[in-house]
């Protein structure tokens, strides 16, 4: 079968990769719109993150295929016999295991992945996420007290940012002295971790936290606690089941992915409020219709881009398009999320919109595990700015919003308000 012609992707398409275009970083929207019509798999004649020329996935459906089929596409691309670019690079053999290491729980599939999430899935699920509740009510009230005499805050900086990073480091155990440090470290590798572009300062930063993160367990092997981070030491000295590099791999996930999405869901979610006054009005007088807000800004611009790249693990077709054993596959989420054959006028935010599914958090077996935490913290941070601030205004003019772009999304460089 032969898929329709289409025209070429621009350059303007692969700014949306590259991060290089300012003006498409600000608004992917129309740009994704002119992807997605190109049809639901688009063959890209430039190199993706320094992999090579691939494809991208642009409807729901076939996002769903893609992520859900772990026969025919996976993310290990040694197990096919390529080479993971995004695997930590330049530090050397003796660096310290992070995240992006090839062992980490975003780079393997089953049977290696179902061990590792069954690890700490007990920790995440939908019932011990709302007994998180009062706590997250706690920090969100704590923070906006800070600044509520003040009459304007920087929302990044004063409550997007600190909230979830306070939630998750209180779940791990990590000391509440050392997570401004974290926070630091996170944000370097949030915006500099491109496959294929090591940068000195994001591979010191991945060293850093990597060091950080090996003593912390060493603390915590001498002194357990009540917490995640002393859960699965214990798990891990019976025996087989998590090794050490897995320990440290899985520890330095939860905590960069345990903060750095949701923030950009409360502070992108924050600007489009603002972007649309109406939707922002009828939200401020019903809050009780925040968790579907929640759900529709997720939908309208979720914490990222586009998940991790999947391998075609043989020849295959996809929506009339004949892929090659090897070739990069990319499902683009925010695009899945605009598509006009499931949902109505996708281009208008509706607060109150009844959603069915989106895929701001993925599907199948690498759907984010903290799906549940990150709906809490959101409809908690929207409710309270919300109630306590019920006159947010931006505080600067729209143009100087600023956006930062990394490997899979963007986020806001700071979001200065006043109430």
């Amino acid at each position: 079968m032969t898929a329709p012609a289409h025209p070429s992707p621009d350059n303007t398409i692969f700014s949306l990769f590259a991060g290089d275009n300012p003006e498409v970083i600000a608004n992917p929207f129309p740009t994704v719109a002119q992807l997605r019509a190109m049809g639901p798999v688009v063959r890209l004649p430039f190199p993706l993150y320094g992999l090579g020329q691939g494809w991208v996935v642009t409807r729901m459906e076939e996002v769903i295929q893609v992520l859900r089929d772990h026969a025919r596409f996976t993310v290990d691309p040694r197990s096919i016999g390529g080479h993971d670019a995004f695997a930590t690079r330049g530090a050397g053999s003796d660096a310290p295991t992070t995240f992006f290491d090839t062992n980490s729980m975003l780079r393997v599939d089953e049977p290696d992945h179902r061990r590792l999430r069954a690890l700490v899935s007990k920790a995440f699920t939908p019932r011990y996420m709302e007994s998180l509740r009062p706590r997250v009510q706690e920090i969100a009230d704590a923070l906006l007290d800070r600044v509520q005499e003040q009459g304007q805050m920087d929302l990044v900086k004063d409550y997007a940012a600190p909230l979830p990073i306070n939630v998750i480091s209180e779940m791990l155990g990590v000391p509440e002295a050392d997570r401004p440090q974290i926070h630091t470290w996170s944000t370097i590798l949030a915006r500099g971790l491109v496959a294929g572009h090591p940068d000195p300062e994001v591979l010191a930063s991945l060293q850093a936290f990597g060091t950080y993160t090996a003593q912390l367990v060493a603390v915590k092997r001498r002194q357990p606690a009540d917490d995640l981070i002393s859960q699965l030491i214990a798990i891990e000295a019976e025996g087989d089941r998590l090794s050490e590099s897995e320990l440290l791999s899985m520890i330095t996930l939860l905590i960069f992915a345990g903060h750095e999405t949701t923030s950009n869901l409360i502070a992108t979610g924050a600007l489009l409020l603002l972007d649309h006054p109406t939707q922002l009005a009828k939200l401020t007088a019903n809050l009780d219709l925040v968790p579907s807000a929640v759900e529709e800004l997720l939908r309208f611009d979720g914490p990222a881009y586009m998940t991790g790249p999947r391998f075609a693990t043989q020849d295959t077709e996809l929506a009339g398009q004949s892929i090659k054993q090897g070739e990069l596959v990319l499902p683009v989420l925010i695009s899945a999320n605009h598509d006009e054959t499931q949902f109505s006028q996708p281009e208008d935010l509706d607060v109150a919109r009844s959603i069915q599914r989106h895929m701001a958090f993925g599907q199948g077996i690498h759907m984010c595990l903290g799906a549940p935490l990150a709906r809490v913290e959101g409809t908690i941070a929207f409710t309270t700015l919300l109630k306590r601030m019920p006159k947010l205004r931006l505080a600067v003019p729209r143009d100087q919003i600023t956006w930062h772009f990394n490997l899979n999304s963007r986020s806001l460089a700071s979001l200065p308000v006043e109430f």
